[in-house]
């Protein structure tokens, strides 16, 4: 028990900081030793006509066997929307038990409110919209839905067992041997530390290294502190992934890198982000600036699939150097 609840602890620490990477600015911590979060939403128009705040509690059983408590708060959200929103919410934790499901539901709350946009005749939700963290947490239409509504299971562990039951890709997906082509993404600097990503499409394990190698021709790469790294490839014959990641030094960097591919739905590509270190410990920080360089450079080349909306996220997550935390780095 106890070490299902450390991995679940893990799980959500990988998470969060995921979706922080993502939402910048828009992701709020209420209170991290509850577990307590929330995420201002909108339609992501000019006017920004609809708008909500969701906050989510997550309990020491989420992900593996319980789903996290939620609230809805926006002054239009009655009746039969928020009947409607809250079933498509719950819909998709039972389609995935079991595995996190925070940014699915961030998209399809998003994909509600752009619906609501589109099909509503008003020009604006109405007054009294909270905008404030604290305001919205106290709104008295919220409603929050007990683990007991919900069914508990046991964890599924779907990333093991899509390794093991895909031991290579299907060769039909191989279209060349050859090298892919590498991006290099724009460099991040903190504390005379920098950061830089690298991308490439990959079909199979043998580009992955390929692709390893050649990287390392360069010498200001093969030079770097930690060259982290993770891959997805998405076998179409049997619907499963190939996945694996590498720390190089950096402890569970590989691990959080991959966790933000698995969050963004992005296949067929491989992100090696490279660090140098600059003598000066980051903390966790470092971790940010790793997820901040794959999601830009994943957004840059159109692997999302919210590239535009994520992209407008980028402009409000800027990288500020924050004061020295104590923490052991490699």
């Amino acid at each position: 028990m106890a070490d299902t609840e450390e991995e679940n602890l893990q799980s959500q620490i990988d998470e969060i900081e995921a979706l922080s990477s993502i939402y910048g600015d828009d992701w709020c911590v209420i209170d991290e030793a509850a577990r307590i979060f929330c995420i201002t939403i909108s339609d992501s128009t000019d006017q920004l006509t609809w708008t909500l705040c969701l906050q989510v509690i997550l309990p020491p059983e989420y992900p593996s066997s319980a789903p996290p408590l939620y609230q809805l708060n926006a002054p239009w959200l009655r009746g039969q929307d928020r009947a409607v929103l809250s079933n498509s919410l719950e819909e998709i934790y039972l389609q995935n038990i079991g595995e996190n499901i925070l940014y699915l539901w961030v998209e399809k709350i998003r994909e509600f409110l752009v619906d609501k946009s589109q099909t509503s005749q008003a020009s604006n939700p109405g007054p009294g919209f909270k905008t404030t963290t604290e305001e919205a947490f106290l709104d008295d239409d919220s409603e929050i839905l007990p683990n007991s509504e919900l069914p508990n299971v046991l964890l599924q562990n779907a990333v093991l067992e899509a390794f093991i039951e895909t031991s290579e890709v299907n060769c039909s997906l191989a279209t060349t041997e050859e090298t892919p082509t590498i991006a290099h993404g724009e460099p991040i600097s903190d504390r005379r530390s920098t950061f830089q990503a690298h991308l490439a499409p990959v079909v199979n394990t043998s580009q992955v290294k390929a692709l390893l190698k050649k990287l390392y021709e360069n010498k200001k790469i093969a030079a770097a502190t930690h060259n982290i790294y993770a891959y997805r490839i998405h076998s179409k014959k049997t619907n499963t992934f190939i996945q694996d990641c590498e720390d190089d030094g950096e402890t569970a960097a590989g691990k959080r890198l991959l966790h933000l591919m698995q969050i963004l739905d992005v296949h067929d590509v491989m992100v090696v982000v490279s660090r140098w270190y600059g003598g000066i410990l980051l903390g966790p920080d470092r971790f940010k600036h790793i997820n901040n360089c794959a999601r830009n450079i994943l957004v840059e080349h159109n692997y999302t699939h919210a590239s535009e909306e994520l992209a407008k996220h980028t402009a409000k997550n800027k990288n500020t150097p924050k004061e020295n935390k104590k923490r052991t780095e490699h």
